[in-house]
């Protein structure tokens, strides 16, 4: 499945993904508050700015919506990762960019992932797999940068891991924040995430220059 399978009686694509941003800043605004389940397609049509008619002309059902907030989430991630990728000159530093970017746009994106997380439960088996499979695309992009900048280092094991590692530790920020942003601002929290990377770096480096 994906956004341009869920049925729109309305031919205009343009209007379409116009209503459908609307319907997500809608419905994420009152997931937020009240959850997936208890918000119903009445309260997202008056959040959106238009009638429950005009909803069931851009979806069919509720859980439609939340599949097009978690598809606007991860493409919102897979962009601003293409976005400060430099795939022709690929280097630590660029990498460093690429970790901070992502970093910063999970604090903007905070309150949409943990809805994501929360509810993504309640996506039919096939739209729940299509998400994953977002997921493990983003994932991907950076065990890409990693091979790319550290060419020979990383087997693809190792750098699925780190991969990994990074993906969550963008989501922890908001997943603990209750703790984290009470200690760390989001500059310091970047920083040490970034020092903490360096130094995993130059370990493993170090490893292998004694092992080969």
């Amino acid at each position: 499945m994906s956004n341009d399978q869920i049925i729109s009686s309305v031919k205009d694509t343009h209007l379409v993904q116009k209503r459908r941003n609307q319907m997500i800043k809608g419905a994420i605004a009152l997931f937020k508050e009240k959850g997936f389940h208890r918000t119903t397609t009445r309260e997202i049509a008056k959040e959106s700015g238009f009638s429950i008619g005009t909803l069931y002309e851009y979806i069919r059902t509720k859980e439609d919506v939340l599949f097009l907030v978690c598809d606007a989430i991860y493409d919102q991630v897979r962009n601003r990762l293409e976005t400060a990728t430099d795939w022709d000159n690929p280097a630590i530093a660029n990498l460093e960019e690429v970790v901070e970017s992502y970093f910063r746009l999970m604090d903007d994106m905070q309150e949409e992932i943990i809805i994501m997380y929360q509810e993504v439960k309640s996506l039919k088996p096939e739209s729940r797999d299509y998400v994953i499979k977002k997921e493990r695309d983003m994932v991907a992009m950076l065990e890409k940068m990693f091979s790319a900048c550290l060419p020979e280092t990383f087997d693809a094991q190792d750098a699925s891991l780190l991969a990994n590692n990074i993906f969550v530790q963008g989501q922890m920020w908001g997943f603990r924040r209750w703790m984290l942003q009470k200690q760390f601002t989001l500059d310091q929290y970047i920083e040490r995430q970034i020092h903490f990377l360096k130094q995993s770096l130059s370990t493993h480096l170090i490893q292998r220059e004694e092992t080969s």
